[in-house]
């Protein structure tokens, strides 16, 4: 299990990371996802031990990194987001320099090697140079080697960047089946490759916390009422008319219209499901539902939900700093000029008192 609990980094007066806490349990995949400089990777480097936190304890399976970094770092295994490959090393022993960089016992790193192999699907160019492989035979061979150990916790860094989609999706799938054996966090601002993979999620910007959950609770909680699309046989205006007088319709948007007839999307009100009502509203019209689908809310549209509110509340955050800074300043200068009034009056009292 990973904790962190209050990470806080900064680089010379530029915070990284601000005040980031959260949990990872056994067996889950765990996702930091968020923009480029979010500060994704800070987090990881510093979980890692590379980095070291301005402030915040980071213990890893009861190890706390700092204090005893050696048993904390014998628990990862990472990847960053460009692997430390050498390239004129075929694959296979590529694995055995990283296996002897790790002290592996010689009498279990032979079948260690050809199990990773295997799992990593490198056996067939185990003997090839890494320089002849494309790249996300490269990124295998990187995960190969955060694997050997067998650490319980295995860190990845972007580990799809770059990949062409069958790639991509090759990747996702070996990570996914890591779960078995091993805590995974990834990172990434791809919002699909997050929700194919992770069971939970942490959002970042700006070095903070913005959402911290399961992928579902995250999806889910900008979900309001039910939105779908229908087509019916009649008319775009009698149709608008049915619509209007549903009180529990927030919001409906007319798509397009064809041969079939009119098509429509309709977002009910809070908590509320009008796909009924509104079905009973047109056919006391005769007008025929053709077609009725539900649109299924998506961690994009949930993600982009989160970081509009974060970033209304970062604006609102800095206007109101802005605000205290004039007023003190304000205040300061308000200060100064009570002072120099009393010391103007104290100078022509005492040219009063000389002159007479």
């Amino acid at each position: 299990m990973i904790q962190v609990e209050h990470l806080t980094k900064y680089y010379g007066k530029n915070p990284a990371v601000t005040d980031v806490s959260f949990t990872v349990e056994d067996g889950h995949i765990y996702g930091l996802l968020g923009p480029n400089g979010a500060g994704k990777s800070t987090i990881m480097n510093t979980i890692t031990g590379l980095l070291t936190p301005t402030e915040g304890v980071i213990t890893i399976n009861g190890h706390i990194m700092g204090v005893e970094s050696k048993e904390a770092k014998k628990c990862i295994g990472y990847l960053p987001e460009i692997p430390p490959l050498y390239l004129d090393m075929d694959v296979r022993e590529y694995l055995n320099f990283v296996g002897s960089l790790k002290k592996i016992d010689k009498s279990t790193k032979e079948a260690s090697t050809l199990d990773i192999l295997k799992k990593t699907g490198l056996e067939e160019v185990q003997y090839k140079l890494i320089k002849h492989l494309s790249k996300g035979y490269r990124q295998r061979v990187g995960i190969a080697g955060a694997l050997i150990g067998n650490p319980p916790i295995i860190i990845l860094d972007e580990p799809t960047v770059g990949l062409d989609p069958e790639q991509i999706i090759e990747i996702r799938n070996l990570i996914k089946s890591l779960k078995e054996e091993h805590t995974v966090i990834i990172s990434s601002h791809i919002l699909s490759e997050i929700g194919a993979i992770c069971d939970e999620c942490l959002v970042i910007s700006h070095g903070r916390v913005v959402a911290s959950d399961t992928t579902d609770n995250i999806i889910n909680s900008k979900r309001k009422g039910v939105t779908f699309e229908f087509t019916a046989k009649g008319s775009k205006e009698a149709v608008e008319k049915v619509l209007s007088k549903v009180d529990k319709i927030d919001n409906y948007t007319f798509v397009e219209e064809n041969a079939s007839g009119v098509k429509f999307k309709v977002e009910s009100k809070e908590g509320e499901d009008v796909r009924e009502e509104l079905s009973f509203a047109l056919s006391d019209e005769r007008i025929l539902i053709l077609e009725l689908s539900v649109s299924k809310t998506s961690l994009e549209d949930s993600y982009l939900e989160i970081m509009k509110d974060f970033n209304e509340e970062l604006e609102e955050e800095e206007k109101r700093l802005m605000e205290e800074s004039l007023a003190k300043d304000k205040d300061e200068e308000d200060e100064e000029d009570d002072e120099e009034s009393e010391s103007e009056e104290s100078l022509d009292e005492e040219e009063g008192k000389e002159d007479e």
